[in-house]
């Protein structure tokens, strides 16, 4: 059974910087598309950034430059690295996994793995 489990969220200032981690366990497919998305109240899903098996990574145009998304395979791990945060990256962050390549940008719908979420608060 795959299992998700985020960590690493919280509150920060503007133009501060927070580092999430996602540890996947129960993964065994050999393709696969790992990343985050975010939910703010009100807002649809949004995808934030992914990471392929191939090593291939993406990300929404709005994090881009700011983000970084990277993995630890030996580790079972997936990290996304945010820096110069914004009030409006405020959200639930939710680590998400699908056994294919990445197809992006996404909302989330293909993929069936989910994490918990976690927290990220940006005050101004």
């Amino acid at each position: 059974q795959v299992r998700l489990v985020e960590l690493g969220g919280g509150s920060v200032q503007a133009g501060g910087s927070l580092r999430l981690s996602c540890a996947a366990s129960g993964y065994t497919a050999s393709r696969y598309c790992i990343g985050w998305f975010r939910q703010a109240p009100g807002k649809e899903r949004e995808g934030v950034a992914v990471i392929e098996f191939t090593g291939r990574t993406f990300y929404a145009a709005s994090t881009e430059g700011r983000f970084a998304i990277s993995q630890d395979n030996a580790k079972n791990t997936v990290y996304l690295q945010m820096n110069s945060l914004r009030p409006e990256d405020t959200a639930m962050y939710y680590c998400a996994a699908r056994d294919d390549y990445c197809v992006w940008p996404s909302r989330g719908g293909l993929f069936g793995y989910w994490g918990q979420g976690t927290q990220v608060t940006v005050s101004s």
